[in-house]
């Protein structure tokens, strides 16, 4: 639900946690990211970052500088002047990732944890197709390629970002690994409930995964322009768009990598409205697949 009024909620002495609703929604991603970019704005005495997620944000503040009621009444001052949902908009990038789907890693991946961890379990592409009511693979690939993605947040691991899909017709869910994996690759791409993701890095983890991209997202030694001078290439209201490609595309974008001839395919300095987003959803048979 979307609560009529936001709740600020301590969050020990440093942290106030705000939160506008009790669900993954991208309107409620919209407020959230919409008041993070006002904080950097106006940046209100003693605020030291904030940290938005899919409902809800938690700022970092100095209590020497600002006490919890006085925050609270400043950001909600704030709040207020930023009228309702439908005057928003944010800046936002467009990547395109090469990702190759129904790869040889992921693959490698699940039979590893079937031969070791649970035998009992499906978890595969296959399964995220039949609970999703696709046809086969080909579908979901189809589906999945077929949307662009919202980066709601960044997060459960470093540089790892939460993508929401823009499209509803695009629009998959599917239950995390239980108990999680030991292993997934670099670059592999998953989904767990409603959300994608990229890892950064080779981890354990509990989505499932079906892809992966020779991309790098996650760069400590500073080896690509692209990241401005942060380890993270994302950042929450960018957009990711997955273009399908072949073992041999993936082959060669993967030389290119490691030759330093790669250029991140991103589209700068674009504005992302919610009222002419809100148009084009009106204007689409969301029961329509791919």
């Amino acid at each position: 639900m979307i609560y009529d009024s936001p709740k600020f909620l301590s969050g020990g002495d440093r942290y106030m946690l705000i939160e506008f609703g009790n669900e993954m929604n991208l309107e409620l991603n919209f407020l959230g990211q919409n008041l993070a970019a006002a904080i950097a704005e106006h940046t209100p005495d003693g605020v030291i970052e904030t940290a938005a997620c899919y409902a809800s944000m938690l700022v970092h503040y100095e209590p020497d500088v600002i006490g919890f009621d006085d925050l609270q009444r400043e950001l909600w001052r704030l709040i207020e002047s930023l009228g309702s949902n439908e005057s928003i908009e944010l800046d936002s990038r467009l990547f395109n990732i090469p990702a190759m789907y129904l790869d040889p890693w992921t693959r490698d991946a699940i039979k590893g944890y079937r031969e070791k961890i649970n035998p009992d379990k499906e978890y595969d592409p296959d399964f995220i197709a039949r609970i999703n009511g696709l046809e086969d693979t080909a579908q979901f690939v189809r589906v999945h390629s077929g949307t662009e993605y919202w980066t709601a947040a960044i997060g459960f691991w470093p540089g790892a970002n939460f993508l929401m899909a823009l499209d509803p017709r695009c629009k998959l869910v599917t239950p995390k690994y239980n108990p999680p994996r030991t292993f997934t690759p670099d670059g592999a791409l998953g989904m767990g409930g409603a959300s994608s993701c990229i890892y950064p890095v080779a981890t354990p983890g509990g989505y499932q995964i079906f892809g992966r991209t020779p991309v790098p997202i996650w760069d400590t030694a500073g080896k690509f322009p692209e990241f401005e001078g942060n380890i993270c290439l994302f950042r929450p209201t960018d957009r990711v768009k997955f273009t399908p490609v072949s073992l041999a595309e993936f082959e060669d974008i993967e030389t290119q990598i490691e030759n330093g001839r790669y250029s991140y395919n991103v589209v700068e300095y674009q504005r992302f409205s919610v009222k002419e987003y809100r148009g084009w959803i009106a204007k689409l048979d969301t029961e329509q697949r791919f």
